[in-house]
């Protein structure tokens, strides 16, 4: 079953991000209100490929059942190691493969990977035949409009709709533009115009400035032919954003406290596979302000539970 054919229209995706959509912050998420499908983080092909970095590769793709459905994202460069990444996700429950070609972060682009890809098309159309070829996953692919000139999605787009992936989302911006303008939302007409001309098949994610799925309805009633709509930073403003719904103090707390929950379970199961090894505290950090603001004393709270370095600690402010 090809999940891309199963989704409603206009379909809410939760965009992959470093740090950010791991297995607990999605739990996090499917509680508040999923989106229709999931992305993992970024795994990179060649740590799966190397037999000393292959555990913590898997351990990028660990999924939780109220995951389902999803796709693993990947990048790299090698088109070997796409190839035999792809072939070995098909056994780990994964819906379809997505290829990163949009990272903007600078360490990946420094590889070759990610954004880089756009600057070496013919690298990045053999990995993306090695890895589809590899599987019978559907084989979808998210990058940018170009690299430094928003005007490149006209060679570049093409180049990537030519080998008819099963989806293409497009982050309305260069890598070079980072988040740092406003997304090119004047060039979606341009966007449908050549995936009608070219893959009609392929389904269209436009991402870029989608902050809750008000937004995107919004956007799919002034372009229809639009299949989905990707939402990233939206979450960190509201994690109810995939519904109508804006949390309240007592509910986004309730989040939090399954977030520490998750955390904990998780820490238990890093610490059994890495004995003498803790799990890092540290980047729970990164959500806090996604749960604590809005409400009187959130700033002083929030400012305590950064000063925190345990979730007893944490647990005891709250």
């Amino acid at each position: 079953m090809n999940i891309w054919e199963n989704l409603p229209k206009p379909f809410l995706v939760l965009a992959p991000m470093e740090g950010v959509t791991d297995i607990m912050f999605r739990q996090v998420v499917a509680r508040a209100g999923r989106p229709d499908l999931f992305f993992t983080e970024f795994t990179n092909v060649s740590s799966y490929a190397s037999d000393k970095g292959r555990a913590n590769a898997l351990e990028r793709l660990e999924v939780a059942e109220t995951d389902s459905p999803i796709i693993a994202q990947i990048w790299g460069k090698e088109p070997e190691h796409f190839e035999k990444t792809a072939a070995a996700l098909e056994d780990l429950g994964f819906a379809g493969i997505d290829l990163n070609f949009g990272c903007p972060d600078k360490n990946v682009n420094k590889t070759g990977g990610g954004a880089a890809m756009i600057k070496t098309p013919d690298l990045a159309i053999d990995c993306f035949r090695r890895a589809k070829k590899a599987t019978n996953l559907p084989v979808s692919v998210k990058t940018r409009l170009g690299w430094s000139d928003p005007e490149e999605y006209k060679t570049w787009l093409p180049i990537l709709l030519s080998e008819h992936p099963a989806a293409s989302t497009v982050h309305l911006r260069t890598k070079k533009e980072m988040s740092k303008v406003k997304a090119h939302f004047e060039l979606i007409p341009e966007l449908v115009k050549l995936r009608n001309q070219i893959s009609p098949e392929t389904k269209l994610i436009i991402n870029g400035d989608i902050k809750n799925r008000g937004e995107a309805l919004m956007l799919h009633k002034k372009h229809p032919e639009v299949d989905g709509f990707m939402i990233g930073r939206g979450v960190f403003t509201n994690p109810y954003c995939f519904t109508n719904h804006i949390g309240t103090r007592e509910e986004l707390m309730e989040l939090l406290n399954l977030h520490l929950n998750l955390y904990e379970k998780q820490a238990k199961k890093y610490a059994l596979a890495h004995p003498g090894k803790t799990l890092s505290y540290e980047p729970l950090k990164h959500f806090f302000k996604i749960y604590i603001s809005g409400f009187p004393g959130a700033s002083d709270l929030r400012a305590k539970l950064m000063e925190t370095h345990s979730i007893a600690e944490a647990r005891d402010v709250l």
